[in-house]
């Protein structure tokens, strides 16, 4: 870091922005201490504020050259290789507040995985069930039908009317279901059958008409999610359990496409856009392939196996969890330099699961065998924004949708988070 009279002095010119208007202050220097940290910004803006008639004391966070300040202001221009001889602009945002526990689901075995859609939640298990939940925790329907601990759940359309999803088991078998919400009954579509070995993940692409599945056998399918007529019987909320939809009747279907070159097993797929998926693989590799050639299109090399990903269509970022306890940001257009933008550390054990928030370009989750869920910020690699605790054994699975963060773990329990605003 280049220095100054300031430096030597102890002092630094900064200027306090915000594009929160009414926490505006007078856009001019302010001579501070390069030591000054966040508590005593804090304490500068409130003061100033107060100023301006704004009695209500806020906390804020500040941001410093696109970086969340975690650190004394000297330490973090230092590490940026910032000069203390201009002024420095010095962004202030209010402080984003923890979200609150909303609930906790309990199953009767381990909760392996999660999707939000709208006000319905979908859960899958290790004793092969899968569970369709609303929101308010209420607990709608059971599906048995699989033979094997269901891996992975997605939806592929929801309305008021209907709703189609998937499931994924380490049976082999994928299975689409059909469920009548107003009759709250399902019904199996169709079986899914192609795989080698048991199934780590599904998803559907964004018009809802693929189902993507992958798994220990290292192969990508693309399937149909057209619906088909069946015969086979409806399950609903008043039926016993023996009378619960089984699948032995149900038609199968086979893929439209497999894509190859995944040495082990993909346990995690996202679709970038309609044309073009993500994959993350054991084999320390995350893959971008084109569906209309059925070849890949780029190669990303890893440390160690990676175990997720997910896409944000709001900056255009993947995230992936790993087990080397890390969690790294890619940028898949970068072409050149890193296409990792950041690597933030704090987990103690395999990174199981990652979403990005839907509703804010710098938010994302990571779940943990710690039994930790965190929540980042992409602009402090330093430190999550919070932890949640709750979990008594390894979190498997998550999700972050409409202002409810979900997770799931072997200590058999969905927890539901519920974003809090500020005022």
């Amino acid at each position: 870091m280049e220095t100054d009279g300031n430096s030597s002095t102890g002092l630094v010119n900064i200027r306090l922005l915000t594009k929160q208007e009414q926490y505006a202050v007078a856009d001019i220097p302010y001579s501070v201490p390069l030591t000054i940290d966040t508590t005593a910004l804090n304490t500068l803006l409130n003061e100033l504020l107060k100023e301006y008639n704004n009695e209500t004391s806020v906390e804020f966070d500040f941001i410093v050259a696109e970086k969340l300040l975690r650190c004394p202001l000297q330490e973090h221009l230092s590490e940026h290789g910032l000069s203390t001889e201009l002024t420095v602009d010095v962004e202030y945002i209010i402080k984003n507040p923890p979200p609150e526990p909303e609930d906790c689901l309990l199953h009767d075995d381990w909760v392996s995985a999660v999707d939000l859609r709208h006000k319905w939640i979908l859960t899958g298990c290790y004793d092969n069930t899968i569970h369709l939940w609303s929101t308010k925790g209420k607990h709608k329907l059971v599906m048995p039908g699989h033979t094997g601990p269901v891996k992975a759940v997605a939806w592929a359309q929801l309305d008021n009317v209907q709703g189609i999803f998937v499931s994924g088991s380490h049976d082999q078998t994928a299975i689409l279901w059909h469920w009548k919400v107003e009759e709250n009954a399902v019904q199996c579509v169709t079986v899914l059958r192609g795989h080698e070995r048991g199934i780590e993940c599904v998803r559907a692409d964004p018009t809802g008409t693929i189902i993507v599945s992958s798994g220990w056998d290292s192969y990508i399918k693309l399937w149909s999610a057209k619906l088909e007529d069946t015969t086979t019987s409806n399950t609903r909320d008043d039926e016993p359990s023996s009378k619960r939809l089984r699948t032995e009747g149900g038609k199968s279907r086979t893929p439209i496409m497999t894509l190859q070159g995944h040495k082990e097993a993909v346990s995690g797929m996202v679709y970038i856009d309609n044309n073009t998926i993500c994959s993350a693989s054991w084999d320390h590799t995350i893959r971008l392939w084109d569906i209309e050639l059925g070849g890949i299109k780029k190669e990303i090399v890893g440390n160690k196996a990676f175990f997720d990903v997910d896409f944000s269509t709001l900056n255009s970022l993947i995230v992936t969890g790993s087990a080397d306890r890390h969690v790294r940001i890619y940028d898949i257009r970068s072409n050149e330099g890193s296409v990792v933008k950041g690597t933030y550390t704090s987990h103690t054990q395999w990174i199981q699961t990652v979403r990005w928030s839907d509703n804010n370009e710098n938010f994302f989750i990571s779940g943990s065998h710690d039994k930790q869920v965190k929540m980042w910020d992409i602009r402090s690699t330093r430190a999550p924004l919070f932890d949640f605790c709750g979990h008594e054994d390894k979190v498997l699975c998550c999700d972050w949708k409409n202002g409810l963060i979900v997770s799931g773990g072997s200590d058999n329990t969905l927890r539901i988070l519920k974003e809090t605003k500020n005022k």
